[in-house]
């Protein structure tokens, strides 16, 4: 058997378990199960089966001493703002609602009866997105569902206490609500209670790289075997960063269903700019704040390869794009139209019309279209870091399952004018796995550099 730490990294279209040990002075990892994911609608709503979440969970776990794994100990993250509600006895109330989902509509402007979006801002420092949490917690303040909950967990401190019985809050995850004071690093209770959420719901925030609990005795029964949890960076793109391969003058770009792209600071950045940039300040690891741009990413090619050709593959699109290069069509990959609509297709077509650009006359032309929209968004944000930080960027460092689109890295390396480096892949996972081994921040990214392969384009 490998002792091992295991890795549950769950996406908004898929999760997987991944064991990853040391040999010698470099990470190993090895994928042991995957399953798939998405948002799915249920009476009218757009939720997450937590249930079967779960279920994969276990059913990983089980696969792990299968295939000759022993895990020391477990970690869980997903992405960012979606949350479980649980009453006094610890039963969930309602579903998994999907940030997806409409139901924050209009609950900006009613939030603004409380706060300034400026004062807000100036001290949450948390990107204006429509489905921010305290977004979705208004929502559920107005049809009165709040007042049967008892406390409030994030995805992954869910799954965390259905195997350990453990609620646990953690940091990075936190900073994504819109409800803690981002030079605190702790709940904004004066917000909080402003805007008249319970204060019950919101416990004591915990660092990544701290034990949540064992598994409960029924689990470990289950499993076969016995092993700690641990928490995380369980917002998936700060464990992302984490094993992005940084140094001095490098940003990063955690490339996947969004595009999150930024720099690592020391100490967040709340100015007026950059509130009307749209910039966030989010939780890291190692005390770093993570400022960065929230930008509409690979959903977008998901999502017109799910309506347009669902049986090719990203490579094959990719040298379709690549062959029709020369469309000129580019739309704003920022643009909230792209979140959620009822065919990506036709959104981007209405903005081209709009701009009196002649549509695409191809797949690939479509393909090229938003690929050439990333790539100018990507270095539109680095120059935007720039001026806001007053840091000059040297190269930008891509990771993620979407640093394996050559062609868009290319375009990105042509239109950013620097450096561009594209891996490790998973860095989702080696993030979660790192800070399970609790090493030193300069030795973390050491590790990175010595154990997993990069590509470099000019």
């Amino acid at each position: 058997m490998i002792n091992c730490r295991i890795a549950i990294d769950i996406g908004a279209s898929g999760g997987r378990h991944i064991a990853g040990w040391l040999e010698g002075d470099k990470l190993q990892l090895q994928e042991i199960y995957r399953f798939e994911n998405g948002p799915a609608e249920k009476d009218g709503q757009l939720v997450w089966d937590v249930d079967k979440l779960f279920s994969h969970i276990k059913s990983g776990l089980k696969e792990a001493k299968k295939q000759g794994f022993m895990p020391e100990s477990i970690a869980i993250d997903t992405w960012a703002v979606d949350f479980v509600l649980l009453d006094a006895r610890d039963r969930r109330i309602g579903e998994a609602v999907s940030y997806r989902d409409r139901r924050t509509e209009g609950m900006d402007a009613r939030l603004q009866k409380f706060i300034s979006e400026k004062d807000l801002y100036a001290r949450t420092g948390l990107q204006k997105q429509p489905f921010n949490t305290v977004y979705q917690l208004l929502a559920l303040k107005t049809q009165g569902v709040l007042e049967s909950a008892d406390s409030l967990l994030m995805l992954p401190e869910y799954f965390a206490f259905l195997l350990t019985g453990v609620k646990m809050r953690e940091y990075t995850n936190a900073s994504t609500t819109g409800l803690m004071d981002a030079k605190k690093r702790d709940w904004d209770f004066d917000l909080i209670d402003r805007i008249g959420l319970p204060r019950r719901l919101f416990a004591p925030l915990h660092q990544a790289g701290e034990t949540v609990g064992r598994l409960l005795p029924e689990i470990a029964g289950e499993l076969g075997y016995d092993a700690r949890v641990l928490l995380a960076p369980t917002h998936d793109t700060a464990a992302a960063v984490l094993a992005a391969p940084i140094e001095a003058g490098d940003a990063y770009l955690s490339s996947g269903t969004w595009s999150l792209l930024g720099l690592e600071l020391p100490a967040p950045i709340l100015t007026e700019s950059s509130r009307r940039f749209n910039m966030t300040n989010e939780g890291g690891v190692f005390g770093t704040v993570r400022y960065l741009k929230n930008i509409m990413g690979l959903w977008m090619l998901q999502q017109l390869r799910k309506e347009m050709c669902p049986q090719l593959s990203y490579g094959e699109l990719a040298r379709l794009a690549e062959a029709s290069d020369a469309y000129p069509g580019r739309v704003d990959a920022l643009d909230p139209v792209f979140l959620a609509p009822p065919s990506m297709k036709d959104a981007i077509a209405a903005k081209l019309t709009e701009k009196g650009i002649p549509l695409p006359q191809s797949t690939g032309e479509w393909i090229s279209c938003v690929c050439h929209s990333l790539a100018d968004c990507y270095a539109d944000t680095v120059r935007a870091l720039e001026k806001l930080t007053g840091k000059s960027v040297n190269s930008l460092r891509i990771v993620g399952g979407g640093c394996q689109n050559d062609y868009l890295n290319r375009l990105t390396a042509k239109a950013l004018g620097k450096k561009v480096t594209a891996g490790p892949v998973e860095a989702t996972a080696i993030g979660n796995i790192l800070s399970q081994m609790q090493l030193p921040g300069e030795e973390v990214r050491a590790l990175v550099r010595r154990s997993f392969p990069f590509t470099e384009y000019e």
